[in-house]
């Protein structure tokens, strides 16, 4: 029997472009759809060998659903702009690859699919269809199935039935009353999956439903009989048309020949090395598939382990080698693999290490599972390691260097010369990126590498680390090893001028002291955490109770349907925006909006901020002290923020609010020791004063050089008053000015902000700029040079990379210029604070102190300070931050002391 293969190519384009991380071509296009969708149909080919084969897409323009229905498909946004433009080389790859490529103006994909699968079961051929579409399970039948290869789901009739609940004839009826969202084709109101299958299971069809809608009592019966007229149409939009006028029958779409010299031309250009590399190795294929060791064996490329270079060490004398090795290294990378991933309980379970590039080891130190050899003892092998590990001569590299120093430490081992970190190094580079391994290895060194799921599984049957096979954890743990060394001589040439100013004076220093703040942790009081919690619980309650006769009767305050039902449909408030379903929103915008006017909105929104105080920080912290330590540690994640600011979690000890009464007692459960106090260092108006310095603008220098309160002097400028007469409210709104404008605001966010109709908030703007002119001057300057270079920098150097400045897509564009005008202060304000912590610590060790940093949060950092010590430290604080970078207008600190957090402020 003859066999067709279809592939929906919109189907998969859409899905690759979202699951693949941002990869790009030597010249900065973007390639990660091109790379998803050329490695699944090279699966496919060898999974499913087939006589005929046609990779289908969507032509543009309007279809003729559009003509019968101008809302079909009305809600989906816009194609990126990153996707657009992979589109045509895509196509001419897949082509150029031998696959026959359809797309028919007027009709979709599916019906161009539907067409052909028809037509090659009235000739008696099987037709296997690559989708992820549910729509197309109205096509199965005896020779045709679906497949999924990104869910390894295959649908043949009983598959459909077991999947849907109905059979292939009726998914048109299920999906009518049901809907598709996909498509914006409205089903009946509150008619789900169950219910649907309940009424056809019981009347048979969808014409049966509809003739015996009177029968349906309730609600949901209203709804189907409010629909009558429309659902009809809505079946017809969503069957698949099988009579579609198409250049060829089925029979004609053989394999063609590969393009070779074609493919080659693509794919250089692209920066597609694995796939250029499987061409160079490969021969024609014609029309015969591709087998399945080949095009996965091509996908990782790796000629280290071809060369059979990786060891896996059991013996003394082999470790004896290894520390040679590496004591002769002038720089040798380092991997820890361990039994999780929390720093301060996790333990090692191996070593990997790798000399110079293609020659790495992997050292298990307790693998558990049947069978496994005999592996040094973990203690014996960390003592012959120790001189080697604590040696600051002796120079490491790694990747994320901060967690495997932390898994050491657990370990009694204290990790010392750290020169390299590739995760730092990639974010200086393209802070904008994906750092992780595997998406270093596939933009920089043309290398897909083993994943982390392919060694130990996902979901239920993911396994421990410790019970994978020495071999499989050779392969991939001395690869890690390997693969970091040599992204480490790609990288590092790369790290010229400012850029090696910022890795090497900021980020590897920065990476130090947050290793010993996250080491230290914070003192939390659990018992007054568990007071708070309870008296959240009792405000919980009250706003419960008179947000019910707000409403007139009960309902679930953290039930969006159910507060949309009780705010649009019973009180008959103003819709504001609508969610991509096209129900009435009710998101916090939504909520701030219309509690303007009405009691409820602003019960709720009051609720809702009380419960994640509750949830987050006064329920969850008391379960983060660790029972070893008796303190919170949290993660301060490096790598993460674009404009260099760190990141906190587990817990995010960032995002505590301030700014309600509630939020700043949770700080009053960050507290001293006995016999310390707590030191809040902070920044004074770090972003304005760094505007000032970057515009050059005499007022704004001329403000700040007299000290005087800022917003009182823009104030005084805009309203055309004395500084001594500026009102409170007038300063106010100089306050949201001056931050709105270092955000890029526009006039109407302005307005919005300040409750002032659009005009009003327009004269602001202009007397603003027209009083401090060197601030338009440098937004304007500031946006030429990030369209030009597509980036901005720092004071110090820092590249903030912005992809979308140069966009077609007017909203992305725009939100990439405020960007690059709020950047340079933000990543500015950040590297301050790094080379505050770093100063800090540095003079910390230099006096003997015991005084120890425990927190930084945005501008401030948090030392936990002896008795004796705090007129020293406290005194010693301005001026080690002031100095740390030179601004046209000077830098202020003020210092705070207390027995805990909020007392210290």
């Amino acid at each position: 029997m003859k066999t067709l293969l279809l592939v929906d190519g919109s189907s998969y384009l859409y899905r690759a472009f979202h699951a693949m991380p941002d990869l790009r071509s030597p010249s900065g296009e973007p390639t990660g759809a091109i790379h998803g969708v050329l490695n699944m149909l090279r699966r496919l080919q060898a999974d499913y060998p087939a006589d005929y084969s046609a990779c289908v897409f969507d032509a543009k323009g309007k279809t003729f659903r559009d003509d019968w229905y101008p809302d079909y498909k009305a809600h989906r946004p816009a194609m990126p702009d990153d996707l657009r433009c992979q589109i045509e080389p895509l196509l001419q790859m897949v082509a150029a690859s031998g696959w026959n490529v359809l797309a028919v103006e007027g009709v979709e994909a599916d019906d161009v699919i539907g067409t052909l699968a028809q037509q090659a079961a009235q000739a008696g051929s099987r037709c296997i269809i690559s989708t992820g579409d549910k729509d197309l399970a109205q096509l199965v039948n005896p020779l045709v199935m679906l497949i999924n290869t990104m869910s390894n789901e295959v649908l043949d009739e009983a598959g459909v039935i077991a999947k849907f609940g109905v059979e292939p004839a009726r998914i048109v009826d299920y999906l009518a009353l049901v809907g598709d969202a996909v498509d914006n084709v409205p089903g009946v109101s509150k008619c789900g999956p169950k219910t649907a299958l309940k009424w056809l299971g019981q009347f048979g069809t969808l014409d049966q439903v509809m003739l015996h809608a009177t029968e349906i009592g309730g609600v949901v019966g209203e709804s189907l009989r409010s629909v009558l007229d429309w659902l009809p149409q809505a079946r017809r939009l969503l069957t698949v048309k099988c009579d579609v006028a198409l250049p060829a029958r089925f029979d004609a779409l053989v394999w063609q020949d590969q393009d070779k010299l074609r493919l080659k031309e693509l794919f250089g250009h692209y920066g597609l090395k694995t796939l250029l590399h499987e061409l160079d190795a490969s021969v024609s294929r014609g029309r015969a598939a591709v087998p399945a060791s080949e095009a996965e064996g091509a996908q990782a490329a790796l000629p280290i382990e071809a060369s059979g270079q990786y060891e896996t060490i059991l013996t003394e004398a082999q470790l004896d080698l290894w520390l040679d090795a590496l004591n002769r290294a002038p720089l040798a990378c380092l991997d820890t693999e361990t039994t999780g991933l929390d720093v301060m309980n996790a333990r090692l379970v191996g070593i990997s290490f790798a000399v110079e590039p293609h020659r790495a080891a992997y050292l298990p130190l307790a693998h558990h599972f049947p069978g496994a050899p005999t592996q040094l003892d973990l203690g014996f092998a960390l003592e012959r390691l120790k001189p080697w590990l604590e040696n600051p001569e002796h120079k490491k590299l790694g990747q994320n260097l901060k967690y495997d120093q932390h898994i050491l430490a657990n370990h009694g081992v204290r990790l010392a010369g750290v020169a390299d970190d590739t995760l730092l190094q990639s974010y200086v580079l393209e802070s904008h990126r994906p750092h992780d391994m595997d998406n270093l290895a596939l933009r920089h060194l043309g290398v897909k590498t083993i994943s982390y799921a392919e060694v130990v599984g996902k979901g239920a049957k993911q396994i421990g680390f410790d019970q994978v096979d020495l071999d499989t954890a050779t392969r991939y743990a001395a690869e890690d090893a390997d693969i970091t060394l040599q992204l480490h001589h790609k990288l590092a040439p790369q790290l010229q001028g400012g850029l090696a100013y910022i890795y090497r004076e900021i980020e590897l220093p920065s990476r130090a002291v947050l290793w010993t703040m996250e080491r230290n942790g914070v003192l939390l009081d659990s018992r007054l955490l568990g007071i708070q919690s309870r008296e959240l619980g009792e405000k919980l309650l009250t706003l419960e109770s008179h947000a019910h006769a707000a409403a007139g009767q009960p309902f679930n305050l953290n039930s969006p349907k159910q507060i949309q039902e009780i705010l649009f449909d019973k009180l008959g408030l103003p819709v504001k925006k609508k969610t991509p379903s096209g129900t009435p929103s009710t998101d916090e915008e939504v909520l701030q909006e219309l509690a303007l006017d009405y009691p409820l909105p602003k019960l709720l929104l009051e609720y809702r901020g009380l419960a994640k105080l509750k949830s987050t920080y006064t329920d969850k912290l008391p379960l983060m002290i660790n029972p070893a330590t008796g303190r919170v540690h949290t993660n301060y994640a490096q790598a993460v923020a674009v404009t260099g600011r760190l990141s906190s979690n587990d817990p995010n000890l960032q995002n505590i609010p301030v700014r309600t009464a509630e939020g700043r007692r949770i700080r009053e459960a960050f507290i001293a020791p006995a016999g310390h106090k707590l030191i809040s260092a902070d920044y004074s108006q770090i972003e304005l004063r760094i505007m000032a310095h970057l515009s050059g603008d005499p007022g704004l220098l001329d403000a700040f050089a007299r000290g005087q309160d800022i917003h009182r002097a823009t104030a005084a400028e805009i309203f055309g008053v004395d500084a001594g007469l500026v009102s409170n409210e007038q300063r106010r709104q100089a306050k949201v000015i001056n931050f709105g404008l270092i955000y890029g605001m526009s006039v109407f966010g302005l307005a919005g902000q300040l409750n002032i109709e659009r005009s009003a908030a327009q004269a602001y703007m202009d007397r603003y700029f027209a009083r401090y002119p060197g601030v338009a001057d440098y937004m304007q300057r500031t946006r030429l040079q990030a369209k030009q270079l597509g980036y901005v920098e720092t004071v110090f150097g820092r590249r903030l990379w912005l992809p979308e400045i140069g966009g077609a897509n007017g909203m992305r564009r725009q939100a990439a210029e405020r960007a690059a005008i709020n950047a340079p202060m933000q990543g500015t304000a950040a590297d301050l604070i790094k080379l505050a912590m770093v100063a800090v610590q540095r003079w910390l060790d230099e006096q003997g102190s015991r005084a120890r940093l425990i927190m930084q949060v945005h501008d401030e950092l948090v030392l936990e300070v002896p008795d004796g010590e705090v007129e020293q430290v406290s005194a010693a604080l301005p001026g080690l931050m002031c100095q740390v970078g030179k601004l046209r207008v000077p830098l202020t600190v003020s210092c705070g002391v207390g027995a805990n957090w909020e007392a210290a402020h």
